[in-house]
């Protein structure tokens, strides 16, 4: 039997760079979750009802190192957990509460940006550089990334001196996607998709993943999944609530398969 999915909500957009609107999210993903358009079944025949969840609620956040306590008190309980974003900085400070019970863990990043600037606008904690953090601080023995399609030079270099392996949106395979050794800790930027199939997000970036091609992503990961966010859901930009429902079918995906795969 599984240990219950713990679930809290980030209520932080400050490290935003370009729109802020990615801290109203949490709140959205739980009323689309709980929306009588839909149910509660994954694809694979699992119920993901919301007693599978100890959800902690949802953190406003008033310093950025916080966020690292919140979920370091959260994670007590000693399961996996699932956290909704929020802007893509919280991934660092929750990595960093990760690596005290798991050591070093091995990342799958979905997201149209690479994130690893090693600082954006003159801020080391932006959004735009948590992936440049985690790997510094030595948070990931592996960090693999899809969808990427803003591959700036300087981020180029940084995924070649950290040993980043991308697989960028204009080589996308679904029948090569890569296979894990170890449990995996998850980032869903829901920037990764195409705007098309979430156009609430903060930035439109053209020809990403599709809502079924990242649904296949996370149904064939090969190993546990130890943590996951979803993250740069921003209610502001989107339409009739399109994005906040793909957001909760991707939560009752994630769970799905932490609960199928433990």
């Amino acid at each position: 039997m599984v240990k219950k999915i713990t679930l809290q909500g980030i209520l932080f957009d400050e490290k935003s760079s370009y729109l802020r609107g990615p801290a109203l999210a949490p709140p959205l993903i739980r009323k689309a979750y709980h929306s009588e358009s839909a149910n509660y079944f994954s694809e694979n025949g699992e119920e993901v009802l919301p007693d599978l969840f100890d959800d902690k609620g949802d953190f406003s956040i008033h310093s950025y190192f916080d966020i690292e306590k919140i979920t370091s008190k959260n994670l007590e309980s000693n399961g996996p957990l699932i956290t909704l974003g929020g802007d893509h900085s919280i991934t660092y400070p929750i990595l960093k509460a990760i690596h005290k019970i798991y050591g070093q863990v091995d990342i799958l990043h979905i997201d149209a940006h690479a994130d690893l600037y090693d600082n954006f606008e003159g801020d080391k904690f932006s959004h735009a550089c948590p992936f440049a953090r985690i790997m510094e601080d030595e948070l990931a023995s592996r960090l693999v990334q899809i969808g990427i399609r803003t591959l700036s030079k300087h981020q180029a270099a940084q995924a070649d001196k950290f040993g980043v392996e991308i697989m960028q949106m204009k080589d996308f395979d679904g029948h090569q996607l890569p296979k894990f050794e170890n449990p995996i800790y998850l980032s869903l930027d829901i920037d990764g998709l195409d705007p098309a199939f979430a156009p609430g997000v903060s930035h439109h970036e053209p020809g990403g993943l599709s809502t079924r091609e990242v649904l296949d992503i996370i149904q064939n990961i090969n190993v546990p999944i130890i943590g996951a966010d979803i993250v740069e859901y921003n209610p502001t930009r989107d339409s009739h609530g399109m994005t906040a429902m793909v957001s909760a079918k991707l939560l009752k995906e994630i769970a799905a398969k932490i609960i199928s795969s433990r």
